[in-house]
């Protein structure tokens, strides 16, 4: 049985415009958050297994989502808010390259320098920073378009996360592998404060020169390693080598201050492990001090390069 039209006028059906697909692949808003959440969600979980159960069953996923999950979502933020123009693959590869190619090369380069001692320190930040910044440049070695403050601000944050990501992982299994059994509490000791810190520390720096080299970077892509470009090398591997230094520094203030202060320079080959005893509240105060100051350092640094950039309030 047909059924007849409705009198009246015919109607033609007009199709609605087909808005064009944006130039970015669209992430909704909030995804870090989402990802750090469920990160925790696994991995407060797999902790607690390993501790009631004693089995090394889940250390895999304790050193991975430890090692990862802040790294990752610090890096999802930024793409949300301040990278969706420059393209999924280009972060995404910086945070590869500069894990890969960053812990790789500080590996070859780091196991000839003495333990520990300035030279070390200062041998390792200069050693790091050549690394994730040569990681930059390798993977935007062929997109002569992605130059500017904001890019490399964002871009080196990705490669210096990247870096923190698989540090902190082989920290996390150094950690296990010196441990007495099932013992996971040097683990959880390394791998808590590494990937809570991870955003102002190893990613801060690389952001501060990235953003210095491609500000500088000519419209053809040939990189210019001006002397904007130096300094700004120069002053990320200055906080990379302060921030290394802390301890050394918090255990000379805290053995000073109660008394029992060894003769030895607060960064000299030698100097104990650890605080001695009735040092420890002071060293934890030092400690903690010193890598604070550090990273608002870097934060203000990286700040007044952001405030400079029109490009960074206006942003997609």
């Amino acid at each position: 049985m047909t059924h007849s039209p409705p009198p009246g006028r015919p109607r033609a059906r007009i199709p609605r415009p087909q808005q064009p697909p944006p130039p970015y692949p669209h992430i909704g808003a909030g995804l870090w958050r989402r990802a750090l959440c469920g990160a925790l969600a696994l991995w407060v979980p797999a902790a607690c297994v390993a501790y009631l159960t004693r089995s090394t069953a889940t250390l895999p996923m304790l050193i991975l989502l430890g090692g990862f999950a802040v790294p990752v979502a610090y890096v999802l933020w930024a793409y949300e808010r301040h990278a969706r123009d420059l393209g999924v693959s280009a972060v995404l590869g910086c945070f590869l390259a500069g894990g890969a190619l960053g812990v790789l090369g500080a590996a070859l380069a780091e196991g000839h320098l003495a333990h520990p001692s300035l030279g070390r320190f200062l041998g390792v930040g200069l050693i790091e920073e050549a690394a994730k910044l040569g990681a930059l440049v390798f993977v935007l070695r062929r997109r002569p378009g992605i130059r500017g403050m904001r890019a490399g601000l964002v871009l080196g944050a990705a490669v210096g996360a990247g870096f923190a990501a698989l540090e902190s992982a082989g920290y996390g299994l150094a950690a296990v592998a010196s441990a007495d059994g099932t013992d996971l509490r040097t683990l959880l000791e390394t791998e808590l404060p590494r990937g809570v810190l991870a955003p102002f520390g190893q990613a801060l720096w690389t952001a501060v020169a990235g953003g210095a080299l491609l500000s500088l970077r000519r419209p053809n892509g040939t990189f210019r390693y001006a002397p904007p470009v130096v300094a700004a090398f120069m002053g990320a591997c200055l906080l990379h080598t302060l921030w290394d230094s802390t301890h050394g520094i918090a255990l000379r203030l805290a053995a000073r201050l109660s008394g029992t202060g060894p003769a030895i320079r607060p960064i000299a080959p030698g100097y104990p492990a650890g605080p001695g005893a009735g040092q420890e509240h002071l060293f934890a105060l030092f400690s903690a001090g010193g890598t604070v100051l550090v990273a608002l350092a870097g934060i203000g640094w990286a700040r007044s390069l952001a405030r400079r950039n029109p490009s960074w309030r206006n942003t997609p």
